[in-house]
């Protein structure tokens, strides 16, 4: 590989990002001038094609955006000189097409995504390889070793730790909503075996939207259970933060956050995939729980509205301690990097913080605390994963947790099943509304992050966006 010009010159942490854009587009200059058809033709590495591919298909396939996978495999198409590079990123697919030029023919290559598990540890270390590659620290050979290496390493947490995770989201969503610790237990317990069943539903190859409807009902049924209970023997318990908890630990927000980016990113298709994905997704959700519902108020349960779960605007020390345990149980289950922890768990509280600050100071509806809070955290996530030199996912995802919208989404199909279908179609909707908000406010941070920031890492600098200077007063 030809000599990096930017090797020259010392690089240290501060700048290592900021330069990666300018050398890529430098590079492209010199492999793209004129007369370069006139000079021998050498044929690009086949190794070469094949890492790129690779590293795009298990960075989608971990779950990193359509614009970032893109533009990852473009630094590393320059950095191992494949010449004319073009890349193509939908949902399930990955073309890369290089032309050598002369009289050769392109060579195209292509991946499906047939499997997809999120593993954000898997992300930040494909991050990191595509930066040391890019920046000329990192050979051919040395790349294919690492990325194998990263393809067999073990994550983080051990799978156990991974599904005690999922379980303390929803135990800590229900004492953020008010449940006592009896109840915040049975949801741990219930959520855990809801997963269980969706896992022994996976083995068999059930499809996925049946798998999260499983997940649902077992949850919902343990709760409707310890509410029929708690109303026998006048126990006064909050049950119906079981369902709430369940809801908040199955809500699709990595989809959702995701679907919005590629949309801004002009990746349309792969938005209205990712959006689809996420509708697919509630759908289940509401399947589920509304099956269980309907059948306990059948059966005589009491199931009423006006004593719903719900944190409400407070601030109080149990609801703070919510919020963090939701950002960082979340965080857990998606195997964020455990150094990465403590920053999550404080972005969760800050998003509610400001949440219940702007509604109380404006005394706005819920969905304008969700945006402003949203905005907050795609900025203050942008800003730590430059910072730390990490991906952007991994911060924002987990901390926007605390605001997924499980008690309004419950509320609304509970309306339905007692017979308000107005309300509770009003209600689902805005929990839609909601769950928008969130990953539109997310995005915007991120987009006023861009819009001053020099450079950065693949998909983050304000002249990286093609698609952007194509619009309308970008000229």
């Amino acid at each position: 590989m030809a000599e990096n010009p930017h090797q020259q010159t010392p690089l240290n942490e501060n700048n290592l990002l900021s330069r990666l854009r300018d050398w890529r587009a430098a590079r492209e200059s010199e492999l793209h001038a004129d007369g370069l058809d006139d000079d021998p033709v050498e044929m690009p590495d086949p190794r070469a094609l094949d890492l790129v591919l690779r590293v795009g298909e298990l960075l989608l396939a971990s779950g990193e955006a359509t614009e970032v996978v893109s533009e990852a495999m473009l630094s590393l198409s320059v950095a191992f000189e494949l010449p004319r590079s073009e890349v193509s990123v939908t949902f399930t697919a990955i073309t890369l097409s290089t032309h050598p030029g002369g009289e050769h023919p392109p060579i195209t290559g292509e991946r499906v995504v047939r499997r997809r598990t999120l593993d954000y540890f898997r992300v930040n270390q494909l991050h990191t390889l595509v930066q040391d590659a890019a920046l000329g620290m990192l050979e051919l050979e040395g790349a294919i070793a690492r990325l194998r290496a990263i393809k067999q390493a073990r994550p983080p947490y051990p799978n156990w730790v991974i599904v005690t995770g999922f379980g303390l989201i929803a135990s800590s969503a229900s004492l953020m909503v008010g449940g006592q610790l009896l109840v915040a237990a049975a949801a741990f317990l219930a959520t855990v075996l809801g997963d269980r069943a969706s896992a022994l539903l996976a083995r068999r190859g059930v499809a996925e939207f049946y798998q999260m409807a499983a997940a649902s009902i077992t949850a919902s049924t343990i709760g409707v259970a310890l509410l029929w209970t708690s109303a026998q023997l006048d126990l006064g318990l909050h049950a119906g933060a079981i369902i709430t908890g369940n809801i908040m630990a199955l809500l699709p927000g990595r989809p959702l956050v995701s679907s919005l980016q590629d949309g801004v990113s002009g990746s349309f298709v792969s938005a209205s995939a990712r959006l689809l994905e996420t509708f697919f997704t509630l759908g289940a959700i509401v399947s589920g729980v509304g099956a269980v519902a309907y059948t306990a108020v059948r059966l005589g349960v009491n199931m009423e509205l006006e004593n719903l779960p719900s944190a409400g605007t407070s601030v109080d020390v149990p609801v703070l301690v919510g919020a963090a345990g939701i950002a960082m149980a979340f965080a857990v289950s998606l195997t964020v990097p455990p150094r990465m922890l403590p920053s999550i768990g404080v972005l969760g509280v800050v998003i509610w913080l400001i949440y219940a600050g702007v509604r109380i100071a404006l005394d706005t509806p819920p969905i304008m605390g969700t945006v402003v809070g949203a905005v907050v955290i795609g900025m203050a996530g942008h800003w730590l994963a430059m910072r730390s030199r990490r991906p952007v996912l991994p911060y924002v995802i987990p901390s926007i947790a605390p605001l997924l919208p499980g008690s309004t989404l419950y509320r609304g199909l509970l309306e339905i099943t007692l017979g308000h279908p107005v309300e509770g179609l009003l209600s689902i909707a805005e929990a839609v509304a909601i769950g928008l908000a969130l990953g539109a406010g997310v995005n915007l941070g991120g987009e006023l992050v861009r819009a001053f920031q020099r450079g950065g890492l693949a998909g983050s600098g304000r002249r990286s966006r093609p698609a952007a200077r194509r619009s309308r007063g970008a000229y």
